[in-house]
């Protein structure tokens, strides 16, 4: 198996598989990312998001990007240190079992031990009872008590907007 940094020719594979992943977790409709935004996220002057590939190594196309990893650091004022928000972990299905997707987790822990952060932290959804089982058997703990909070779309627009009006 081969797991390696993405590389520019790797966006529009890694953008069909960002689609992938908001299919199978039925929310496609949201998936709004274009090659050209994800190209200046990853390789620009500032990247603020990096990652990883898994590449096929199997005889059905060889070569060909099966998987993907995209992430950006964090910060834990508690710890002192950055740390890793795994944003995108997916392997298509045809390729799992073959241990891609503990390889590109691993590939991360990785990058946080060599690099001195202290934690490596995702969201999954409550009903996706496949990759909670796998997380738990990389050893992977569940934050209970914690709720994850978002703004977006108009909520987002309203709320800054409402700073200005005062």
């Amino acid at each position: 198996m081969t797991v390696r940094p993405i590389r520019p020719g790797d966006v529009p594979a890694v953008v069909a598989l960002v689609r992938e992943l908001a299919d199978y977790e039925k929310a496609l409709h949201e998936a709004r990312l274009t090659e050209e935004q994800l190209t200046g996220v990853l390789f620009g002057d500032s990247p603020a998001l990096f990652g990883h590939v898994a590449i096929a190594d199997d005889g059905a196309r060889p070569g060909a990007v099966v998987g993907m990893a995209l992430w950006f650091l964090n910060f834990s004022t508690w710890r002192g240190t950055h740390g890793i928000y795994l944003e995108d972990l997916y392997v298509q299905p045809e390729h799992r079992g073959a241990g891609l997707g503990k390889e590109l987790l691993r590939t991360l822990a990785g990058v946080c031990v060599e690099r001195g952060y202290s934690r490596l932290e995702w969201s999954v959804l409550d009903w996706n009872t496949p990759s909670i089982e796998f997380y738990r058997a990389a050893g992977a703990v569940p934050m209970d008590g914690w709720t994850v909070f978002r703004l977006t779309d108009d909520a987002l627009t309203e709320f800054a907007d409402d700073r200005r009006t005062r």
